[in-house]
């Protein structure tokens, strides 16, 4: 299939892009830059240059492509009102995506994050919360989800707090750059909280197991390690970067501080078992071994 991906150079979408090559697919990356319209080249795909917010070059993506993979989102956590724009980016874009794809059939495959069950792990059956900072993400995605209904093949990969890679992504790779910031590699709360996790290369296989063969309207979990504790991952990163390993507010991350000091641990059962997906690569723990004082 030829397939229109968005976001495909960022730490996640490289490695989709490169599943989606090393398997037969062909790729059409949405590129906002130079730079990453020359790494699109690079890995083997074609770039389209525009944004999020250019509609139109969306809907034209769409058009050329027998399927479609949504990764872009504009990672700005600074304050409340840079990640409301982002997530309204996000929301426009992806109803774009789904009126172009409605009554054709062809696979869209979005991604959400994993939901908070208290006093267990969540699952695939378990709704993600619509309130919240990111809230509206999850708003959006739902409708994505009823467009099955409308000849959409389309389904959700939700992804844990942490997708790594070498030892950075996510709220981990989060905590390191404020831990190199600030001198402290800290952790909110007790730091029992727990946070699932998967590295990057294995998500990429998810992502491409859906894309082929799942169903409409489904959901699944691209989860390999259930929830770290966050004072473990902090540990971890205080030992690599030489640094103290100390409790701190959880205003020191913005709008995420409430998401920072929840514990979240998620399963991927029913998606291993269902789509045959089996993750290979390092945990997380192992993974931050890989950090450069």
């Amino acid at each position: 299939m030829h397939i229109f991906v968005t976001g495909g150079t960022g730490l996640i979408g490289s490695t989709v892009v490169a599943e989606l090559l090393g398997n037969g697919h062909t790729v059409l990356a949405l590129t906002r830059s130079d730079t990453s319209a020359l790494a699109a080249e690079k890995a083997g795909a074609e770039p389209l240059r525009g944004t999020l917010a250019d509609l139109d070059i969306l809907r034209t993506g769409v058009a050329r492509a027998d399927g479609v993979v949504h990764l872009a989102f504009g990672n700005d956590f600074s304050s409340p009102e840079a990640l409301s724009a982002a997530v309204a980016e996000e929301s426009a874009a992806l109803a774009a995506l789904g009126e172009e794809l409605a009554g054709s059939d062809r696979p869209l495959v979005t991604v959400s994050g994993t939901p908070r069950v208290e006093g267990r792990p969540s699952t695939e059956a378990d709704p993600v919360s619509t309130d919240g900072p990111v809230g509206g993400r999850s708003r959006a995605v739902t409708a994505i989800l009823a467009l099955a209904s409308r000849g959409v093949r389309s389904t959700a990969v939700r992804l844990p707090r942490t997708v790594h890679n070498q030892g950075d992504g996510g709220f981990a790779g989060m905590l390191t750059g404020i831990a190199r910031r600030t001198g402290v590699s800290g952790y909110p709360g007790d730091g029992t909280q727990r946070w699932p996790a998967v590295h990057a290369l294995d998500a990429a296989v998810l992502f491409r197991l859906a894309l082929e063969h799942a169903k409409p309207g489904t959901t699944w979990h691209a989860v390999a390690d259930e929830g770290d504790k966050v004072r473990d991952i902090a540990e971890v990163i205080g030992r690599r970067l030489g640094l103290p390993v100390e409790p701190v507010p959880a205003e020191t991350y913005g709008p995420l501080g409430s998401v920072f000091a929840t514990d979240q641990p998620s399963s991927s059962t029913h998606t291993q078992q269902t789509l045959g997906w089996k993750p290979q690569h390092p945990s997380l723990l192992d993974d931050l071994e890989n950090i450069q004082p």
